[in-house]
């Protein structure tokens, strides 16, 4: 059963979240076991009860890791969460251990929608060109690929991807850093401004006193000494 649905994010833009629940006859006792669960999760999630769906989804992919099938069905209840990062990884995953490549577009044609609802546009549009590439003859992922590329193209400078943002934010730091060794330099130098400066004349008063000191201490110092001499010579006679 394959189902398209519409999609608004934000009021701005439509693109199609393609679910398609994927069931397939059971391989073995592993398999069996795996492929129920997916059809458990597969009846929940018809009827709404994604939270419950995605208990299953996941128990299916711990009998089996290697099925696909399970990691998208999950994608799909998780985005249908509002859980988007982890949706993708579901995604991912699904695209890197899917062998049919038309089931495998689906992951990417999902990766594609949830990365232009968060404006992600640069993103989006390389998910959606790798699910052109594995079924050209999709008309809705051609349209959602061409309305990211006016999107990027009319976005203000500096979005449209998560490098984008770690760049500006560390230029941002950069900026901050240099402003604050400038301020500080800047006080530094106001400082040195606001401290008094000694004019030569004051310079040349100071040691004029100093000299004019030193001579009146000498001056005492011999006239001690000459009365002392003097006490000496009056015991002598």
């Amino acid at each position: 059963m394959k189902q398209v649905i519409y999609h608004q994010a934000e009021g701005w833009v439509k693109c199609f979240l393609l679910f398609s629940l994927f069931i397939l006859l059971p391989l073995g006792i592993t398999a069996q076991n795996d492929r129920q669960l997916i059809r458990q999760g597969n009846k929940l999630f018809r009827a709404g009860q994604y939270a419950d769906a995605e208990v299953l989804y996941r128990k299916a992919i711990e009998a089996n890791g290697q099925n696909a099938q399970a990691a998208y069905n999950l994608g799909n209840a998780l985005m249908l969460q509002k859980k988007d990062s982890a949706a993708v990884v579901q995604f991912q995953t699904a695209a890197k251990i899917e062998k049919n490549p038309q089931r495998k577009y689906l992951s990417y044609h999902n990766i594609g929608v949830i990365c232009q609802t968060k404006q992600m546009f640069k993103d989006a549009i390389e998910a959606y060109k790798e699910a052109l590439r594995l079924n050209p003859h999709d008309d809705q992922t051609r349209y959602n690929l061409e309305l990211c590329k006016r999107q990027l193209k009319n976005q203000p400078q500096g979005g449209g991807g998560g490098n984008d943002k770690k760049d500006d934010k560390k230029e941002q730091q950069q900026e901050q850093q240099q402003q604050k060794k400038e301020d500080k330099k800047d006080e530094q130098q106001q400082q040195q401004q606001q401290q008094p400066q000694m004019s030569k004349e004051n310079a040349e008063q100071l040691l004029n006193a100093a000299l004019q000191q030193e001579r009146q201490t000498q001056k005492r110092m011999q006239e001690q000494q000459q009365q002392q001499g003097r006490r000496r010579l009056q015991k002598n006679w």
